[in-house]
């Protein structure tokens, strides 16, 4: 454990024990990771952290001691660790049937499929169950090729939709990306967030800009070939970054004039996790023709999913189209008690209240803090950029790291994310609570101010 470089904060009382944890020490975890494991895999922390239970907003190392997770495994656990009403749920259903594929009936997945449609707009309700977001990502660029006949997707520039090779090809985050073949005929279209854009402007001119270079792209590079335009509401491994919000409207109007459809990758932003509606789209006023989804859809249970109209779905009719795990009726039972839990926990309200109390906050360290450049984001999807110079942001890739230790040392974990590495991504379960906020702000004024001093 590193020494505790600045005095530790005061945590927000928590009624639970962890158990005993008697297994392998990290030290032996970490060797035979070493030996085992594919090299590829990374660590966070200068000392590797090792996790052994968590429960709701919190995690537990293997000597029992909390910390406040403010990023919920990539934003993969959205109703907190080890709900009790998810954990049931899916126990049962573990205890009843654990496997049968879509050649049999089951209700598990026709309830989840009819749930999804309930919050939705009119029209988007139909949906194909999978695995992950990049096989959801993979699929969604499947179907509008079909429909369309056309084969060119645009993207964003910094956006990230997932691992596998075609979801790579749509990810320009050089950071993820392997100098192999990563599927035909993408295109990337200017990123119109307003901090760091080349465009000038307000961030509603740049926003404009933005979108009429996707007409630029398809004018001089795709010319009547244009399948879809895939985009995150807001970019979350590209730094927590959005737009004005004309930009989705101008860019979807632009894709559809010349014949493509709309996705929006809603992996990170969906199901509250932005406050003020159920997904991120709706915070721009448009609706996509096609949702994909993942991460906390299951709250660490494998589920994701692609929701469109039924006329886009159809085209996946002409072949035999078959997912073995798809459908799964343990992870349609997670997926049921994540959304049950949303509702009835109000944690969709909850994103919007505590998350605005947050990110003023963070708005107050800002003014105190040289390091922090901009903070950015809606409820429970925040992100704060640090830079080493105001005047020419350019980004505190060091001191970003060290913020981390910093707080890491106090019980706080966060993530980052921006092409520099020098963003601090905060998505916590949905559950955290006003006094783990500001437990959460007490802990990064200790650590910016060791960082990099005081404004």
């Amino acid at each position: 454990m590193p020494q505790l470089l600045t005095p530790p904060a005061q945590m927000p009382a928590f009624d639970y024990t962890p158990r005993p944890y008697d297994g392998p020490s990290r030290d032996q975890v970490l060797a035979a990771r070493h030996q085992y494991a594919n090299p590829a895999l990374f660590t966070l922390y200068r000392e590797p952290l090792m996790i052994v239970e968590g429960k709701m907003q919190y995690l537990f190392d293997e000597t029992g001691r909390r910390y406040l997770d403010m990023f919920a495994g990539i934003v993969t656990v959205s109703c907190g660790h080890c709900h009790p009403k998810v954990v049931a749920r899916v126990r049962e259903q573990v205890e009843t049937l654990q496997h049968t594929t879509t050649i049999y009936l089951h209700p598990g997945m026709a309830r989840l499929a009819e749930k999804l449609a309930s919050k939705m707009p009119p029209g988007l309700d139909v949906t194909y169950f999978v695995n992950s977001g990049s096989e959801a990502n993979d699929l969604a660029i499947t179907m509008a090729r079909l429909f369309t006949g056309n084969t060119d997707v645009i993207a964003l520039r910094n956006g990230y939709h997932g691992g596998s090779p075609s979801a790579m090809g749509l990810t320009s985050h050089h950071t993820w990306k392997f100098p192999t073949l990563q599927g035909p005929c993408v295109h990337h279209a200017l990123c119109p967030e307003p901090y760091r854009s080349p465009q000038g402007g307000t961030p509603e001119e740049i926003a404009a800009a933005s979108a009429a270079d996707i007409g630029e792209l398809i004018r001089y590079s795709t010319p009547g070939r244009i399948a879809a335009f895939i985009a995150e509401p807001i970019q979350g491994v590209g730094g927590v970054t959005s737009a004005a919000p004309n930009y989705f409207r101008e860019a979807y109007r632009i894709v559809r004039e010349h014949g493509g459809l709309c996705i929006a990758d809603e992996v990170q932003t969906g199901f509250g996790r932005t406050g003020e509606h159920y997904w991120g789209f709706q915070n721009f006023g448009v609706v996509p023709d096609i949702v994909t989804m993942a991460k906390g859809f299951g709250n660490g249970v494998p589920l994701a999913a692609v929701t469109t109209r039924r006329e886009i779905a159809e085209v996946m009719a002409q072949r035999l189209h078959f997912n073995t795990f798809g459908g799964n009726p343990v992870s349609m039972a997670a997926g049921l008690a994540v959304m049950d839990v949303i509702e009835e926990d109000g944690l969709q309200r909850n994103a919007q209240v505590v998350g605005g109390r947050l990110r003023k906050g963070l708005e107050r360290l800002a003014g105190e803090h040289q390091l922090i450049g901009d903070v950015r984001g809606m409820g429970l999807m925040l992100g704060v950029e640090l830079v080493t110079d105001r005047a020419t942001r350019a980004p505190a890739t060091a001191e970003t790291l060290q913020v981390m230790e910093e707080a890491r040392s106090m019980g706080l974990l966060l993530g980052k994310g921006g092409l520099a590495g020098n963003v601090l991504r905060i998505k916590p379960p949905m559950c955290i609570t006003a006094g783990d906020v500001d437990f959460a702000l007490d802990v990064l004024d200790r650590a910016l101010a060791r960082a990099g001093g005081s404004a």
